[in-house]
């Protein structure tokens, strides 16, 4: 297989989404039933399919056009869309089981997976926009 050599910004990106992606599959939803056992949902549900959705275009994105160079102005566009995607499924997911009412509420907690994934798509995001800046490696002469 040959070398793939990926810009900076396309390297960290493919990081983030394989993040993301390890998220999604970690659980995002426990249930417990008092003493009668549980349960847990992972981010392949719902809102989750967002995110899904999400780290896929981030990926595409990476393999579009020259892989060794930083993103160009559409590809960019694209990232920022995908890790928008990222966030905003876990965000949905999340409001989406705070709402439950009634004595059910106290049963059902957001997991790690949820967590994980929602921190991922926004740190993408800020990296993406330009918020979070990395030091450079290369040595000063």
């Amino acid at each position: 297989m040959e070398q793939m050599n990926f810009g900076k910004q396309k390297l960290y990106s493919l990081i983030v989404a394989g993040i993301a992606l390890v998220a999604i599959i970690l659980p995002w939803v426990t249930i417990s039933f008092g003493g009668f056992g549980g349960g847990s949902v992972n981010g392949f549900h719902s809102w989750g399919l967002l995110s899904v959705l999400g780290v896929g275009a981030v990926v595409a994105s990476c393999f579009m056009g020259d892989k060794s160079k930083e993103f160009d102005a559409n590809t960019k566009k694209i990232a920022m869309a995908g890790f928008g995607g990222i966030a905003l499924g876990a965000l949905l997911f999340f409001l989406r089981i705070s709402s439950f009412g009634g004595g059910v509420s106290s049963a059902v907690h957001a997991g790690i997976g949820l967590w994980i994934c929602l921190i991922a798509g926004a740190a993408g995001l800020a990296w993406i926009f330009g918020l979070i800046k990395l030091p450079d490696n290369k040595p000063k002469i």
